[in-house]
């Protein structure tokens, strides 16, 4: 029961503390540049950037740490709700595009592409753009995870399964043929809702977005972890055959918290490529969704807060390496991911609780000491 309320207290504090970050970050940015306080462009496209990478860690620490399904795959859902986001900004340029096209992005006209492709109809409409942010991750999760989870593949085996989807999909998308601009991908935003993608305010505005959302949906998870539901999901993981065996339908569990996460992950990918300014096939590649395994791993896997605290400490050392000594980077997320499997497995917020109840754990009283010895007399 404390362990409980210290792990509500411990998600309501990130979520806050999430909110808190965004605000502050975004507040500080519209200050003049002057100021003392003022935060710069940069830092703000940063935090945008970590933010959305921890919606992600999140995601996938949902499936990994409370259902036991390694899913190295996840990149091609943050991937696919980024598209769809980059296909409404690109419908937005209109006749502010380098060759003055009202309907074709500048790469279709490029390519001579004749007319626009069906599937790119309706992107025009925001509405119509965060539905297949949701839809499009969403389907694809459900009928892999049908195909998947009916036939009962786990393990090592649903992980390798995982990894190729997401690498025949960055294959697809590199094809210029396939009408989603190719190995340049979709860039040259102009503006979302109407509001300009260079303006201080619209990027503060993003930043406070991807804080909200983020915030939401790691209180949603604590909640169904939480649940009953969650309960079942965590038995699945422990001990996945003996639940089967108490009458519950694994399979739909698991399709259940398996879309939801892709979900989670398109929306994270939304966010992230208008603060960034472009999506390529090079967010399908597959180390992108092993790094997100990384992430948790490092934080904790099934703390929910350690995934958030994954991404961004992991991000955040990936800035600071990659400017400083980048050909060393990569070592240095592997030992990274090998210090922790040995000697952390539990992760960092696994460890700052195991340390916490060591420090604060009650001396047994004189009288509790004496009972197993008055019993073996």
């Amino acid at each position: 029961m404390i362990s409980e309320r210290l792990g509500l207290v411990r998600s309501f504090a990130a979520a806050a503390v999430v909110l808190a970050v965004g605000l502050a970050v975004a507040m500080f940015s519209l200050l003049p540049a002057d100021s003392a306080l003022h935060v710069p462009g940069y830092v703000v496209t940063l935090t945008g950037k970590y933010l959305c990478y921890a919606l992600l860690a999140l995601s996938v620490d949902l499936v990994w740490g409370y259902v036991g399904i390694l899913s190295l795959g996840h990149g091609a859902f943050f991937a696919l709700g980024g598209y769809a986001m980059g296909m409404y900004l690109m419908r937005q340029i209109g006749t502010r595009g380098v060759y003055g096209d009202p309907i074709l992005p500048d790469f279709m006209v490029f390519l001579n592409w004749p007319e626009l492709p069906w599937y790119w109809y309706g992107f025009d409409n925001f509405v119509f753009a965060a539905l297949m942010i949701v839809l499009v991750p969403g389907a694809l999760a459900f009928v892999f995870g049908y195909l998947a989870f009916r036939s009962r593949v786990t393990g090592v085996y649903l992980s390798i399964i995982t990894q190729a989807l997401t690498y025949a999909l960055m294959l697809a998308f590199f094809r210029n043929d396939m009408g989603f601009g190719g190995n340049n991908g979709l860039t040259d935003f102009k503006d979302l809702l109407g509001f300009n993608l260079q303006s201080n305010a619209t990027r503060a505005g993003l930043v406070i977005a991807s804080a909200v959302a983020l915030a939401i949906f790691l209180l949603a998870c604590r909640h169904l972890t939480r649940s009953r539901f969650g309960k079942v999901l965590i038995a699945i993981r422990d001990a996945e055959s003996r639940t089967r065996f108490l009458g519950y339908r694994v399979e739909r569990y698991k399709l259940a918290v398996f879309t939801f996460s892709a979900v989670m992950a398109g929306i994270a990918g939304a966010l992230y490529v208008p603060q960034i300014g472009i999506i390529n096939p090079g967010e399908f590649e597959p180390a992108n969704s092993i790094e997100a395994v990384i992430w948790v791993a490092v934080g904790g896997r099934g703390t929910l807060v350690g995934a958030v605290i994954g991404a961004v400490l992991v991000n955040f050392a990936k800035t600071v390496l990659t400017g400083a000594f980048p050909e060393i980077w990569l070592f240095v997320l592997g030992g990274l991911f090998v210090v922790v499997t040995l000697f952390m497995p539990r992760g960092l917020v696994g460890l700052w609780s195991s340390l916490a109840w060591r420090w604060h754990r009650p001396e047994p009283t004189s009288v509790r000491a004496l009972k197993p010895m008055e019993a073996g007399e």
